[in-house]
Order: structure tokens, then sequence, then C-alpha cells
């Protein structure tokens, strides 16, 4: 069997995008993140959590558009890297933040909105994480499993809205996250319609 192209594509992914969590890990500890160090853990593990998932979800439309293999290769691992931050990103606010103090968790998650959409978020790519596997692609049959992990759009546009509403004033950047997340849901839904325009052709050229 030819070994696949690329070997060293995912691993290495593994690594650098393991990277800042490790930093955040070594230098939180050491006070080098800044006067408000639990702030700073918790922007960037949530926009790494946001732009890794945004990339897992840029791998179809880059080989619809550029015709480009190799980003499938690596679309798993970038998801399961944004589950990571995503749990990480979590943490941070409830063991750190909070110190796990469970009425003021559960009273931020259910009354204060920009909290409810993350923790909705983070709940979504829950099973996504789980089923990651090709084991349970078999499992489910390969169209339940696309139709289970299509909640990665909505985890992201949920992603998004948690953004908008933590920065409040200057939404700029989360409204660019927005902007991409819109681009490729029009990319992945013109492929589907094509799909449908193409298979209702060949349906009309041969009726039963």
């Amino acid at each position: 069997m030819a070994s696949s192209p690329y070997p060293w594509l995912n691993p290495a992914l593994v690594v650098g995008g393991l990277s800042p969590l490790v930093m955040l890990a070594v230098q939180g500890p050491r006070g080098e993140l800044g006067p408000n160090a639990i702030e700073a853990a918790l922007h960037q593990t949530g926009l790494l959590a946001l732009v890794l998932l945004l990339a897992s979800l840029a791998c179809t439309p880059l080989r619809l558009v550029a015709g480009w293999t190799w980003p499938a290769r690596v679309r798993r691992t970038l998801g399961l890297l944004a589950f990571t931050y995503a749990v990480a990103h979590f943490l941070v606010y409830a063991v750190v933040d909070q110190g796990l103090a469970w009425g003021t968790l559960w009273a931020d998650v259910t009354e204060r909105p920009f909290i409810t959409v993350g923790f909705a978020a983070l709940v979504l790519l829950v099973p996504l994480a789980v089923t990651s596997t090709n084991r349970w692609v078999r499992r489910l049959g390969f169209p339940r499993w696309q139709r289970l992990h299509r909640l990665a759009y909505v985890a992201a546009a949920l992603g998004v809205v948690h953004f908008v509403w933590r920065v409040k004033k200057d939404v700029t950047e989360p409204l660019l996250y927005g902007a991409v997340l819109a681009v490729l849901l029009a990319l992945r839904v013109g492929e589907a319609l094509r799909k449908r325009r193409v298979r209702a052709a060949a349906a009309a050229r041969n009726p039963a």
C-alpha cells in the first residue's frame, strides 16, 4: 500500500497547535501574561478555538475552490485542536477564574447570554469530538455522521456570537470571523445546490 503524501503534516500540526497552550501553562504561573493573566488566557484560548474550528471548516471549501486535497487530511486534527482549546477556555473560566463555584457557574450559564452561547458551542463540540474517529463513521454510517458534523457550523456561529457579546465595544475582529464563516457556509450551500441540480438533471434524462 502506498504511503499517504505529507505524513508529517498531522504530527507537525499537533505540535504547532498545542504550542500556545503549553506556553500559557508555562507563562501563567510565572506571571508573564500581563496584569490580567486570566483575561489574557481566556482571550487566547477562546480565539484559538474559533480560529481552529474555522480552519477545519475551510478544508472542504478549499478543495472545491482550489482543488487542494491535502487539507482533508488535517481536518480531523484541526477539529480536535479546536475542541481542546474550547475545553481549555472553559476550564480557565470555571476553575481558575471562578474556582469551581458551582452556584456562580450555573447562574452565569443560565443568566449571562454570552456565557450561555459559549457553553452551548462547547456542548455541541463534544459529540463531534467523540465521533471523530473512523470507527464512528462506520458505526453511524457516513450520511448520518455527515449530518451530525454539520453541527460544527452551528458551534462556530455560536462562537462568533459569544465573541461579539464578550467584546461589546469594538466588534471588528469577531465580525471578521463571522464573515469568514458566512463565506465558508455559502460555498458549502452552493456546492450542495449544484449537486442537487446535477442529480435532478440525471433523473430527468433517465426516468425510471
